[in-house]
């Protein structure tokens, strides 16, 4: 079972990095140096989640703790 997913995730990747080489629009991004500025704020938004949910991670534990 587990190869078999793996199998499907491979030809997944594959499927996307081939769509990837007719994007126009992000030919044209990558032109203009657009591109960069669109990753920054992706990494940003995806650094802010990875924090709260480490927080509250935390907090959670912090009152399972004050349970026990």
């Amino acid at each position: 079972m587990k190869s078999r997913l793996f199998i499907l995730l491979i030809l997944l990747l594959a499927d996307v990095v081939r769509a990837q080489n007719n994007v126009e629009m992000a030919d044209r991004l990558r032109e203009e140096g657009k591109i960069y500025v669109i990753v920054l704020i992706i990494l940003i938004v995806l650094g802010g989640l990875f924090t709260y949910l480490f927080l509250l991670d935390r907090k959670i534990k912090r009152l399972e703790d004050r349970l026990k």
